[in-house]
């Protein structure tokens, strides 16, 4: 017996397996990168949480926060649409994206960095010192995370991990000489995260071969305005929420309940390293199963979604029974009692955003933004309410539940949109094949 195509099962099977082969070993790499990242950002907030107390870590998370918002724009409007349209792509029309791409980064990147120069010779210390080192490293910080997204989108994971390993190297020594003379600060330390992410954004040009064009941001901004418009809503929507629980609860109960939340997510660390490393790679992997056959893409996100929030409940469950037998205390000294409070609320929230990042990757591979843009502007204003009422309620520990609740009402609408795109879809292939 044959197929339609001609191959004999034995032929499907076969190429069916090497093709879920390759799909774990781009997932892997997507893992390794995002381990490699994590594990920068990890040591640099230990560091800072370690060495310069409560209300140093904290002005430093609110500078980390608006870091994050910076990079969610930036992928919004860069890279977000790159992976949507360039995945697997010819290599020429690859780098002419890429090119358009990582200059659309450094542009935002120059912009938001002005702002946050501006905005910190306004605020007094230790924040404001915080945000004018943040804004002088943000247009290296946006290149270097665009490149990550380009070899992503041409199946380069390996050149994407060299690289973050390399950043991650050089902020390492940066901390050990500063530590070493004992001269550094909360500050400087976010200037080494900068100055250490332009080295690593120049050895990415090398490793691509390709140069960043920022002259040709709006060529790239009006052929993907109806991708890279939602998109930026989207993950502006998100950050801008976190920005808002975070800066709300640094008003109402102080710079030092910003850090204790901040040192309960990086405890979470080798989970993130799980959920952000393959949800990276998930988009191009999620659009290669919608494509080979899109009734399979429901099947695969709750894959996805469920084996991530199954890995964050058992590491936040270590957290919970192992670190406070001394590898807690070693590690964050006086913040680690207030954050040990946090974490059973942190780990389920983030066990319920696992099924939103596998949702996402799902809408995202179908292109359907509009959907995507709906369910992420309810999602955001959950997010934002339920934070912000939990921090003027509770402080640190109402504003971890009060947003544990919100994502888990934001995983149920994004599942939604899912099921109703594939419906739509199914439909409309139904009506075009009659």
């Amino acid at each position: 017996m044959t197929t339609i195509s001609g191959e004999t099962p034995a032929v499907t099977a076969h190429t069916g397996r090497h093709g879920l082969r390759q799909s774990l070993r781009r997932l892997g790499w997507g893992v390794a990168d995002q381990g490699i990242s994590s594990l920068s950002n990890f040591a640099l907030g230990l560091y800072v949480a370690h060495s310069y107390g409560a209300t140093n870590f904290g002005a430093f998370t609110l500078a980390f926060v608006t870091y994050t918002f910076v990079i969610n724009a930036a992928r919004g409007l860069a890279t977000d649409p790159l992976l949507v349209r360039y995945s697997g792509d010819a290599n020429r029309r690859w780098r002419r994206g890429t090119s358009a791409a990582t200059g659309t980064a450094i542009v935002v990147g120059i912009v938001a960095g002005l702002i946050c120069i501006g905005a910190g010779l306004l605020l007094t210390d230790p924040v404001g010192p915080m945000f004018v080192a943040l804004g002088v490293g943000l247009p290296a910080l946006t290149l270097q995370d665009s490149w990550r997204f380009a070899f992503f989108a041409s199946g380069r994971g390996l050149s994407a991990f060299i690289n973050d390993f390399f950043w991650t190297v050089l902020l390492v020594l940066a901390l050990v000489a500063w530590h070493g003379r004992g001269d550094g600060s909360a500050a400087r330390c976010m200037l080494a995260f900068g100055v250490t992410a332009a080295l690593a954004a120049l050895f990415g040009a090398v490793q691509a071969r390709v140069l960043p064009r920022p002259d040709w941001v709006l060529w790239w901004l009006r052929a993907h305005r109806e991708l890279s418009v939602r998109y930026l809503a989207e993950n502006l929507c998100i950050s801008g929420a976190y920005q808002l629980r975070s800066y709300v609860l640094g008003a109402v109960a102080g710079l030092a309940a910003v850090g204790y939340v901040r040192a309960a997510e990086i405890l979470m660390g080798p989970f993130m390293v799980v959920l952000m490393g393959i949800s990276q790679a998930a988009v191009p992997e999620a659009s290669r199963v919608f494509h080979r056959n899109s009734r399979h893409l429901a099947r695969f996100c709750l894959i996805l979604g469920g084996s991530q929030a199954a890995a964050a409940v058992a590491w936040g469950l270590v957290l919970i029974t192992v670190f406070p037998l001394g590898l807690g205390p070693a590690l964050l000294e006086e913040l680690w009692m207030p954050t040990a409070q946090l974490i059973p609320a942190v780990a389920l929230g983030i066990a319920a955003a696992s099924f939103t990042t596998a949702a996402t990757a799902g809408l995202r591979a179908m292109g359907m933004a509009r959907r995507s843009l709906r369910a992420q502007l309810i999602g955001s204003a959950a997010y934002a309410i339920g934070g912000t009422i939990g921090a003027i309620w509770g402080g640190a520990l109402g504003a971890s539940w009060g947003v544990t609740a919100a994502l888990g009402f934001a995983a149920a609408v994004w599942w939604h949109q899912l099921r109703r795109g594939l419906a739509d879809h199914h439909h409309a292939a139904g009506e075009a094949v009659r």
